[in-house]
């Protein structure tokens, strides 16, 4: 028989689909498995072929655990709230709803030609008023546990845009979406406090088996850091300073203060004579972004507010100065400036010409790494000692006393405990412990988002609208563009906006700012367990069945920010007794990035690989002949190198598509495309799928086959256990090597391998299937067993050493005594020659391995 992709693949597509193959439900009687796909935004581009890589990985799991008896829940639905779909609206005036219900009608189209076995009646969107209903609700929930608050922050501001912007969604002081310029300015904003959930977000990181790598990346963003508070009064106020520090054991050595020019003291304690300057230099830093103001690499600046405090340990007066590279939202919006022992602090005070002092006796044994090339250690020392130089690592504390405390000769550890018990005693500080993590800023001025569930009222308070009044729907508006003073569209629509308040009788006005996209994709694996019910956002005991989630799979740029937000809400509903664990994600993995080669002309202007050339190993343009600049990048539309599923689904098969994605390397690592590769894929699919439609096939079974075939089920079964689907491949082409090379095929055998196959090439194993005559669908079809006679090798290869060198080796029956061992090695013509009339003296012997002759020298 022909292998015929084509017709294969349509035929088993819409019998999955007409006989709702994959659909699931509760069954208590069956161990669950929940594999998730991480939420695709439907973009106006559709899929590239990086895309499908983890969705294949999640399908294999998912196919592979239904054989394995498992109740499988393997959903996809759509993050369809966000920026492109209203920036799209505001250039051509479509509703955002009508765009994004046509991508994603091209998603939906591409996911199923590729196989996947989703269960489609689970099919749903966070910008269906059904789903985000549920959305409001839990907003809700955070409100009444004191964890959603308003306050004015300075934020990033995009003028083109018309929205608040994360600090993540900007970059070099510009929108990453659009490159457009951002600005600081205040703004009134919802907050969610995920501060509160800060240790709980680290600790619980223990239940999880997620790479350690991404548990790192988690543990850094959240930035616990353990320490003191200290208290600088300044001079002629009644005010103090509080810092925070992670190393008071160096405050003998702070000479001076920064303070953020936001910091509410700053206009209090400015002197007149220096008023100008702060002024000016807090205006220039509104304009910049959070991340410029903190890049390590840019020059210190900085404005004296001609204030002073007083340190409380070496009790002398240091000047305090603003700079714009600390935060007000971070710490205490202070920091207490050692200049001897940090970098930072250092190149300020040599900028300003401000005191240094060490306290540190630099330990150089311990860190030679830190002595420069053309120094040696006495002289570094002595450049340390004298504030010359800055000395960041261990050493003993020096200049470090006062009539109260010494802390001279201490090391690091001990220091820190000294001077933290004297600063709690004296009321100058105490123990803390912060994070660098911030509360989360929620709102965005857009339309094309959730509408908070929020009532401003008459009388200043507020009210949470009740579950009876959920979906709070946008009203239908023509004009998405924003007002263009820092509020949404919503704020535009009069009517919408003002009304009266039906339960509390008081006129009111509606939130107009809307939540972020993160808000939907936060909790939809929740509303996968259970998505049509309308009484409730899931059922408790479906809820209980199906979760954790027991595989997620997506990218590693959702390390950080998606899984910290899904989690966060995640232990507010746990700790409101509405889900049944405290994490949602059992284990994940992230995919690796597949990246093309992409070609540019000299203006920079990208060109499609159809029209580039390569004369030894150099590229040119096919009509122009011109030269072309090539390199490596992540597949994207604009630069012409995103390569669709679709042309290759065409050309190869949606298995072959599927099994090269495999192929190309370990699931997490980074791959390079090669469209001409897919063929080597479908080469093995027709080969197979010729081994089993041939003739040969028999219902006669043999050893050679029977070895062969139980082999492959071990291998292939350990490699699916450990996501190591490249070596499944390699594994599956080995066995088609050497069955083929077998004078008929057992049919047991090829029956295995079919089963083995199916959950990287779904359609032509289906089809296989049916050719052996089953007429139920392989998706169910119990996973077969090893049996280990079969692993077993009925002979033995023997080495053979003469005074522990290598004189030759064979083959014998396994299990032989020494005595026939050893006649074999006396009759073997290349070990002869070494013994024949020799004295042996001794004969080392290990059963089924080595045989190592000792003769006399």
């Amino acid at each position: 028989m022909k292998y015929d992709h084509k017709s294969i693949e349509n035929k088993w597509q819409k019998y999955w689909l007409d006989n709702k193959t994959f659909k699931v439900e509760v069954d208590e009687k069956k161990p669950k498995y929940y594999v998730l796909d991480m939420f695709p935004y439907p973009s106006g581009a559709g899929l590239h072929v990086g895309h499908v890589e983890g969705y294949t990985a999640t399908d294999i799991m998912a196919r592979y655990m239904r054989q394995k008896g498992y109740n499988v829940l393997h959903p996809m639905g759509w993050d369809s709230f966000g920026l492109p779909a209203e920036q799209y609206a505001v250039r051509t005036g479509t509703h955002p709803r009508v765009t994004t219900q046509k991508n994603i009608d091209t998603f939906r189209k591409q996911l199923r030609s590729l196989g996947f076995s989703y269960d489609w009646d689970r099919e749903m969107a966070t910008s269906d008023p059904n789903y985000y209903k549920w959305t409001q609700w839990i907003f809700t929930i955070l409100y009444k546990q004191g964890l959603a608050y308003e306050a004015e922050m300075m934020v990033n501001y995009c003028p083109a845009l018309g929205t608040v912007l994360a600090n993540e969604e900007v970059e070099n002081g510009r929108a990453k979406e659009g490159g457009h310029a951002i600005e600081r300015r205040p703004l009134k904003q919802w907050i969610l406090k995920i501060t509160a959930y800060a240790e709980r977000l680290i600790q619980d990181l223990d239940l999880v088996d997620w790479p350690e790598s991404l548990k790192k990346l988690q543990i850094n963003w959240i930035g616990k850091s353990e320490g003191a508070l200290i208290d600088f009064p300044v001079k002629g106020e009644k005010e103090t300073i509080t810092v925070f520090t992670t190393r008071p054991d160096t405050l003998f050595g702070a000479t001076y203060m920064v303070i953020a020019p936001e910091h509410p003291l700053v206009e209090k304690i400015t002197t007149d004579n220096q008023k100008a300057k702060v002024v000016a230099y807090k205006k220039a830093t509104a304009a910049k972004s959070d991340l410029d103001r903190t890049e390590l690499n840019k020059s210190k600046t900085g404005v004296f507010t001609g204030a002073y405090a007083r340190n409380p340990a070496t009790n002398k007066e240091i000047p305090i100065w603003i700079s714009d590279f600390v935060l007000m939202g971070y710490g205490t919006g202070a920091i207490m400036s050692v200049p001897g022992h940090d970098e930072r602090d250092f190149a300020f005070a040599k900028q300003f010409e401000l005191p240094i002092v060490p306290v540190f006796d630099p330990d150089l044994d311990k860190h030679p790494e830190l002595i420069p090339q053309e120094s040696d250690s006495k002289t570094h020392r002595e450049k340390v000692l004298a504030g010359r130089v800055c000395w960041t690592g261990d050493g003993l504390c020096i200049n470090s006393k006062n009539p109260e405390i010494s802390l001279e000769g201490l090391d690091t550890e001990k220091a820190k405990e000294r001077i933290t018990v004297w600063l709690e005693t004296k009321g100058y500080g105490k123990r803390h412990i912060t994070y660098k993590l911030r509360d989360w800023l929620f709102s965005r001025q857009r339309y094309w988002g959730e509408p908070f569930p929020i009532l401003h009222l008459a009388d200043g308070t507020i009210r949470v609208l009740g579950e009876d009044e959920l979906p709070l729907l946008p009203p239908e508006i023509e004009d998405y563009k924003p007002s263009g003073d820092g509020q949404s569209p919503l704020a535009k629509v009069f009517e919408w906006v003002n009304i009266v308040d039906p339960k509390s009788k008081q006129k009111a006005k509606r939130e107009t700012n809307t939540m972020p996209q993160w808000a939907g994709s936060c909790w939809y694996y929740l509303r996968f367990c259970d998505p049509h019910n309308s009484k409730k956002a899931w059922d408790k005991n479906v809820e209980r069945y199906w979760n954790s989630v027991d595989l997620y799979v997506g990218g590693v740029e959702h390390a950080v920010l998606h899984l910290l937000y899904a989690r966060f809400w995640h232990k507010v509903l746990f700790d409101c007794g509405l889900v049944t664990n405290p994490e949602p994600f059992k284990s994940l993995r992230n995919q690796g990035l597949i990246v093309a080669r992409s070609y540019q002309k000299a203006n920079g202007v990208y060109v499609a690989p159809e029209d580039v050339i390569e004369k030894e190993g150099k590229y040119f343009h096919r009509e122009t002949n011109e030269p072309l600049t090539s390199q490596i990048e992540k597949m994207s539309k604009s630069k012409l190198n995103g390569i669709t599923p679709d042309e290759i689904i065409e050309e190869y098969g949606a298995d072959s598509l599927r099994m090269y994605e495999m192929f190309m390397g370990p699931l997490e690592k980074e791959k390079i495309w090669n469209t001409d590769a897919v063929n080597g894929c479908k080469r093995f699919l027709t080969r197979f799928f010729e081994m089993a439609t041939s003739e040969k096939v028999t219902e006669e079974e043999h050893l050679e086959g029977l070895k062969l075939g139980h082999r492959l089920l071990d291998g292939v079964t350990k490699d699916f256990e450990a996501m190591q689907f490249n070596t499944a491949i390699a594994k599956m082409m080995e066995f088609i090597n050497d069955f083929t090379k077998l004078p008929t095929y057992p049919k047991s055998v090829v029956r295995t391998a079919t089963q083995l196959l199916m959950p990287l090439a779904p359609h032509v194993a289906e089809e296989i299937w049916h050719h052996l005559g089953y007429r139920e669908s392989l998706s169910y079809t119990p996973y077969p067993e090893v049996i280990q006679k079969y692993l077993e090798d009925e002979t033995m290869t023997y080495v053979v050493q003469v005074n522990g060198k290598l004189r030759g080796r064979f083959e014998l029956p396994k299990d032989q005594t020494q005595e026939v061992v050893m006649s074999a090695a006396k009759k073997h013509q290349l070990i002869a020659k070494y013994i024949d009339g020799q004295t042996i003296e001794k004969v080392i012997f290990v059963p089924n391995k080595l045989l190592n002759i000792v003769i006399k020298a």
